[in-house]
């Protein structure tokens, strides 16, 4: 056997099977029949070659030539169509290209009465030898095909050559070699029998590049249908023929080198592969598996996957959030394989599984915890069980054991595992749809896929809830850190009475300040206490009052401490609507703060002025300072502090936040080491509807 025979013997094969793809392919338009015309033609011309080199008779080498000129003709017809609708997309004139196909007519049907002319009037080319009419027609073939593939690559858009540059590579491998072998042929006068045996094994490399233009234009493909069961039985068969010339081949390899075993030793091996193939062939198994590659390799799907992966994620996502998700995720399913409806069970928190969420079926109450037989199997697998199948075949499902109650529901059809992260969160049991169905491959993939995407959004929904849960318990755990900063200032005022109560216990004066503070300082902590119990603080009553009051208020309940605050007010009337109780304590936490950061022989300089419509607040110490970075990242931080164990950090936060709730500004300078200043700008006359608690907006959960 040459290398002529095998080399046009795989191109054949490969064009058949192009070919085969083409027809089995669901879409298509005109383009596609004229690619099939020139695959299928391509591989008859390479059959005809190889039939001409077992038989050089007058007819094969008759047949030969008919199919070398239709195979040219075939693909410049297909180019050319594609020449068209380029030149039509861009609104090109079309009329020089009509003369196209007429001029290949022409010369194709010259090329086949030429070669009897040839014969009776043969044209010289040089003293030794005369030029054959079929091999300047052939040369001028591959000449044709080279311009229309240039033409066509100077016609594409740059951004459109992805999906076409891997077709003019394949029909440019083509047409080189015809124009380097018949080039070569004129030269000599003769077609070299080397080059010409190549031409086979050349051709059968444009395959690969057509193919994969192919699939970068499924406008190429045609619309003709081919039963599965031709081609599954077809595909058996082949790959039954396939296995037995290689069982004879190694059985006459076993003989020929087998000395005196030979002979009976192939007898057993060719047997045995034999048996081995009858075994393959009535494996149910083994055909369920070589069907479904079939179906998967050879024809179109059964489903437009980009319709119905949009169909489900719109499902999924339509409506409102929350619980209703559990629902949709039902639906999505349900809706994939046209079933009746479903139930969707997911884990709660101690690792049992509920049912949580129905659709288009009545409620039920079947509860299953983490050592279920139906858990353990999806925690394991991803298969989707068909409860009539496990009902037939239970051993398919290895040791599953399904509850009898979830196989008593009406229509009990298919159970379905959501996973996430291989995390099992639940699965789903669809009930049959109006009109019975089988399940395929295609079906449970759609199935799975349907069921990861619901995944995503049952993740999602479950590290909400954790998320508000969390949110919640932080709410309520930072209105505790308030709370208890308030007690801390109120503790102070009350230490400084019981301080003083030895040494004044017989001032009537002190005696009534004493009852004063302590009277505000319970009715003070028992508001903390209700808002507390409640969950949240409660917005309180703005009113019009001084600034100036306020601030003279805060200074005189810490006038005790050291380092002594000096006040200084430097405008007077500074009228503004607040809570006063509230902004009077933020004066108390930011004095107290400017305190506790400096020496008792250090200063705190409190100075309230008028600038255009604000009051400022300017509350100066020479303390301990902060540096740039501290107040950039944790300066308005809850729980932040330069204090140590002296504070909680949550007065600068708190002062913030307020004063933000009153449109007003705060400004802080400081060097480490020299003092802290800040500058607290609060607009007069605020409309009191836009004042709130100091954290109304923080701290409610």
């Amino acid at each position: 056997m040459s290398i002529g025979i095998i080399g046009y013997a795989i191109s054949a094969t490969l064009f058949l099977l192009f070919s085969v793809m083409l027809v089995t392919s669901w879409r298509g338009r005109i383009e596609g029949i004229y690619l099939l015309t020139a695959s299928v033609t391509t591989a008859c011309w390479a059959l005809a070659a190889v039939a001409l080199q077992v038989d050089e008779s007058v007819l094969t080498r008759t047949v030969y030539q008919i199919f070398e000129i239709a195979r040219n003709i075939a693909w410049f017809v297909f180019l050319f169509r594609l020449l068209f609708n380029l030149q039509k997309a861009c609104g090109n004139n079309l009329r020089n290209l009509a003369y196209i196909p007429i001029a290949i007519l022409i010369g194709s049907t010259v090329m086949i009465v030429v070669e009897p002319i040839s014969q009776l009037f043969p044209v010289p080319i040089g003293p030794e030898g005369f030029a054959s009419y079929p091999l300047v027609g052939y040369l001028g073939f591959a000449i044709t095909g080279l311009t229309l593939i240039e033409q066509l690559y100077r016609s594409t858009r740059p951004e459109m050559r992805w999906a076409v540059k891997y077709l003019y590579l394949g029909m440019g491998v083509l047409f080189v070699y015809d124009f380097f072998l018949y080039a070569e042929a004129l030269l000599f006068n003769r077609v070299d029998t080397t080059l010409w045996q190549a031409r086979g094994l050349t051709s059968a490399l444009a395959v690969p590049f057509v193919a994969i233009a192919a699939t970068r234009n499924p406008s190429w493909s045609v619309r003709v249908f081919v039963s599965k069961q031709v081609v599954f039985h077809a595909t058996t068969i082949i790959a039954a023929g396939a296995y037995l010339v290689t069982m004879a081949a190694v059985g006459y390899y076993i003989r020929f080198y087998g000395g005196s075993w030979g002979k009976a030793t192939q007898v057993a091996f060719v047997f045995a592969g034999v048996i081995f193939l009858i075994t393959v062939l009535f494996s149910g198994n083994l055909r369920s598996k070589l069907k479904v590659f079939v179906n998967k390799h050879f024809f179109s799907y059964k489903y437009d996957w980009r319709d119905e992966w949009l169909r489900v994620v719109q499902t999924l996502s339509n409506g409102r959030g929350g619980k209703e998700i559990r629902i949709r995720v039902i639906q999505a399913i349900s809706e994939s394989i046209d079933a009746g409806g479903g139930y969707l069970w997911m884990s709660d928190n101690a690792g049992s599984y509920q049912c949580v969420s129905h659709w288009q079926v009545s409620a039920n109450n079947i509860l299953f915890d983490s050592n279920d037989s139906l858990v353990t199997y999806f925690s394991n697998s991803d298969w989707i069980i068909d409860v009539d199948e496990y009902k037939q075949f239970p051993e398919r499902y290895e040791s599953l054991k399904l509850d009898d109650q979830l196989i008593a529901i009406d229509n009990a059809w298919l159970i379905i595992p959501i996973k996430h992260h291989e995390q099992l969160l639940g699965f789903v049991l669809l009930t049959q749809p109006k009109l019975t169905k089988s399940v395929n491959w295609e079906d449970r993939d759609l199935i799975k896929a349907a069921a990861k995407q619901a995944g995503s959004y049952l993740a999602l929904l479950q590290t909400s809830e954790a998320l508000n849960q969390a949110n919640q318990f932080e709410a309520f755990n930072r209105l505790s850190a308030f709370v208890v900063h308030d007690l801390k200032n109120l503790i102070a005022q009350l230490e400084l009475v019981v301080k003083n109560a030895e040494r004044h216990k017989n001032n009537p004066e002190f005696m009534d300040d004493a009852v004063k503070t302590i009277g505000n300082a319970v009715s003070k902590m028992g508001r903390l206490l209700t808002q507390l119990r409640q969950g949240r603080f409660e917005s309180t009553k703005s009113k019009e009052f001084y600034v100036e009051e306020s601030v003279a208020q805060a200074v005189n309940q810490l006038y005790a401490y050291l380092p002594k605050p000096r006040l200084t007010i430097n405008a007077n009337f500074l009228k503004i609507i607040a809570d006063k109780d509230r902004f009077t304590a933020i004066m108390v936490h930011m004095i107290k703060n400017a305190q506790e950061a400096s020496q008792e022989d250090g200063k705190v300089d409190v100075t309230v002025d008028r600038v255009n419509n604000y009051a400022v607040i300017t509350i100066e110490d020479n303390g301990v300072g902060m540096d740039a970075l501290f107040i950039k990242e944790r300066l308005f931080r809850p729980f932040q502090t330069t204090k140590g164990n002296a504070g909680m950090g949550i007065g600068v936060y708190e002062t913030r936040e307020y004063v933000n709730s009153l449109n007003g500004k705060m400004k802080v300078e400081s060097v480490k080491g020299v003092g802290t200043k800040f500058e607290i700008s609060i607009p007069l006359e605020v409309a009191g509807q836009a004042i709130d608690n100091h954290i109304s907006t923080t701290a409610e959960a």
